[in-house]
């Protein structure tokens, strides 16, 4: 499997698992792999063990969770890697990323650790506008996911539109805008969940839109649409 975003140096799984059942999650199949019954059954739940500053790398990009979503965790175990990470924040420079389907958790970060803003990058998923996420998934609907972001008063903020879903351009356009994230990352379903897709040609017209209004854009899968 290739790494999740070209700009990660290492993803850290300290908690695993979310109750989202997302249709088209690659993270609950390979945990199927595992030998850790919890992670078989991807129910949240934290391993002590890896929190382990020997590693982590002392610069670069940590994603924090790419195995799970943090929002689904428990509060205590939340507080306890966030502490680490404050911790590991103030020694070195590496830089940590976390990314959920509920941004509105967010607002207990700043209540559960000191996280270094500078130092700190926090991302959504937002694969639509529309309400169409609801037939695969029981994460929040990507409105609330939106106005959760804009409002967030954070200086680097993320925005993932993976997979993307079918959308309104002219909505879309100011979603991401409005949130002012520092990188956006889009692409395609890798893994043929038969999504409702939107034609490639309007994919690409948002990623020349977002790059002339100043937003960098990852991109990642970019294909025709399945249908």
């Amino acid at each position: 499997m290739t790494r999740m975003y070209k700009f990660v140096k290492k993803t850290w799984n300290p908690l695993v698992g979310c109750y989202y059942d997302c249709e088209y999650c690659w993270a609950r199949r390979l945990a199927k792999r595992f030998k850790c019954r919890a992670c078989n059954e991807f129910r949240p739940h934290i391993h002590p063990e890896r929190l382990n500053q020997a590693v982590l790398p002392k610069s670069g990009l940590v994603f924090v969770c790419d195995m799970g979503d943090i929002s689904c965790q428990y509060i205590t175990n939340v507080r306890r890697v966030l502490g680490f990470v404050e911790d590991f924040q103030r020694k070195y420079e590496t830089e940590f990323f976390f990314e959920t389907k509920s941004p509105a958790f967010y607002r207990f970060f700043q209540r559960l650790a000191d996280l270094n803003p500078r130092k700190t990058i926090l991302s959504a998923t937002i694969e639509t506008n529309r309400q169409i996420t609801l037939e695969f998934s029981f994460a929040p609907i990507t409105a609330e996911r939106y106005r959760s972001m804009k409002e967030l008063a954070w200086p680097r903020k993320h925005v993932s539109v993976e997979p993307v879903m079918d959308f309104d351009l002219d909505v879309m356009f100011k979603w991401i805008t409005d949130i002012e994230p520092e990188l956006v990352s889009i692409g395609y379903d890798n893994y043929n969940h038969h999504l409702p897709e939107p034609p490639l040609s309007k994919v690409l017209k948002l990623i020349e839109d977002l790059e002339a209004s100043g937003i960098k854009v990852e991109r990642k899968t970019l294909r025709e649409a399945r249908t």
